[in-house]
């Protein structure tokens, strides 16, 4: 279980929950509540908020429900924004540490759409319509209470012992909740690997029943619940209960693809193993680290011959282009994880000149090296071996050594420019000023002291000549 209570604290019988929550919540939640119960109307902490309040973990974000219809809730917070049709109010708390707060009107949902979304909501001031519609019984308790009254939990469900028995069990028939909306199943592997919990039995086998709804769900929806995922503590074992569950396979075949691909890493595990274990060893920042271990070897079950695994590296970054577009996952990040894919094979013996440790830092880049390493490092882990194996600390600091060198590494960085070529050999602007400037920054990566205007433009004159130009 998380972060044990406060000290002090009164606990449940069984020890580590929170019986009142109040004293745990923010100034700013209890403000809220306040405003709402003085205008008339019921209010709750619910959800994710008050789960992870009750285990003594920090929530990521908070959320209250009310009887109150959104116009209403909209009038008590003059700040507050309301632009969607599911009665979800969103109120700047003023605290950075808490940021936006969501105050959504209690709902009872009918049937689905899609697998995603219901037909239409229906708002009620009923607390137990309202948590009946919920996914796991973990989710489905709220603390608060009417306008006038003692402040108390609501657990129609026994989500507070499924809290003590670090359970996640479906609100109501699994099959039927998870058919409502599809997403709940990649919640339920999400939910298991941030908390550290087990799927009851009768869930687990209802998303392995289900698990082909998953390709209804929008890129945008698979690649948040990802994220989630990779930034978990226990990411490993999410990670399998995706594969194990079946949900891998409609989420990213590509990714299923590699169980059963034999890998000469670890005795007896496979290429998803591999990939599994790579995540694992992966540092949590920069956030896209994980998502390049996940997939860097997307590649390999394409290119398998023999054996090996020729040019999987290009493959994969290809694959891996094509599998975050369809998940919609942002461009910058997408962009830095395919180089990262495309680059990961890199060797480095110690009898490499500095010239090319310095060819290989243009080819990679100077502002992808360091994540570059870290991948190799998670990649090494999850070969079975020590993050540095490949003699990775000895070329990190030769890598550094020629950055700190001051030698040039791109064309900004020659003592001559476009401006000057175009002046010596009376040019227009055209495709040889580029060439000839790219071949004066490849000679000067061999030879750093040919960087200065004299020797360029000397250089220039020998590739001019040789090519028969003037």
């Amino acid at each position: 279980m998380a972060d044990v209570p406060v000290p002090g604290e009164e606990l449940t019988p069984d020890g580590g929950l929170r019986v009142d929550p109040s004293p745990a919540l923010p100034a700013a939640v209890h403000d809220m509540l306040d405003r709402l119960w003085s205008a008339g109307h019921a209010a709750y902490v619910v959800g994710g908020s008050l789960r992870d309040t009750m285990l003594g973990r920090v929530p990521a974000d908070w959320d209250l429900t009310t009887s109150a219809l959104p116009e209403q809730t909209a009038a008590l917070f003059p700040e507050a924004a309301y632009e969607n049709a599911f009665g979800s109010v969103v109120v700047p708390s003023g605290d950075d540490a808490i940021g936006d707060v969501d105050i959504t009107t209690m709902r009872s949902d009918h049937d689905y759409a899609d697998f995603r979304r219901p037909h239409r909501v229906d708002f009620t001031d009923s607390i137990e319509l309202d948590l009946a519609r919920r996914d796991f019984t973990v989710n489905a308790i709220a603390w608060g209470g009417e306008a006038v009254g003692t402040r108390h939990l609501v657990d129609p469900h026994d989500g507070r012992d499924d809290l003590a028995r670090q359970t996640l069990r479906a609100v109501g028939e699994p099959a039927t909740r998870f058919g409502e909306d599809a997403l709940r199943m990649l919640r339920a592997v999400r939910l298991a690997a941030t908390l550290g919990f087990g799927i009851e039995t009768a869930a687990f086998e209802a998303i392995r029943e289900k698990a082909d709804l998953v390709r209804h769900l929008s890129g945008e929806r698979i690649a948040a619940e990802m994220r989630l995922l990779l930034a978990a503590t226990d990411r490993t074992a999410g990670l399998r209960l995706l594969a194990d569950t079946g949900l891998l396979e409609h989420a990213a075949p590509e990714l299923a693809a590699q169980r059963g691909v034999p890998q000469n890493k670890v005795p007896g595990e496979d290429l998803w193993d591999h990939s599994v274990r790579s995540v694992g060893g992966a540092v949590a920042d920069p956030p896209y680290l994980r998502l390049a271990a996940l997939l860097h070897d997307l590649g390999k079950p394409s290119t398998m011959a023999d054996g090996r695994f020729v040019g999987h590296e290009s493959v994969g970054a290809d694959m891996a282009r094509a599998l975050l577009d369809r998940w919609h996952w942002p461009t910058a990040e997408r962009d830095l994880v395919v180089h990262l894919i495309r680059q990961h094979m890199f060797g480095y013996v110690p009898r490499w000149s500095d010239a090319a440790v310095r060819r290989f830092i243009v080819k990679v880049g100077p502002g992808a090296l360091d994540d570059l390493f870290l991948l190799r490092e998670a990649d090494n882990v999850g070969s079975g071996l020590p993050p540095d194996a490949g003699r990775l600390t000895e070329f990190r600091s030769r890598v550094r050594r020629e950055l700190d060198s001051g030698a040039a590494l791109d064309l900004r960085s020659l003592a001559v420019d476009g401006s000057d070529l175009m002046t010596e050999f009376g040019w227009q602007p055209g495709p040889i000023v580029g060439t000839t400037l790219q071949r004066l920054l490849d000679r000067v990566i061999g030879d750093p002291t040919l960087n200065t205007r004299d020797r360029l433009l000397s250089v220039a004159r020998s590739i001019v000549a040789a090519d028969g130009r003037s």
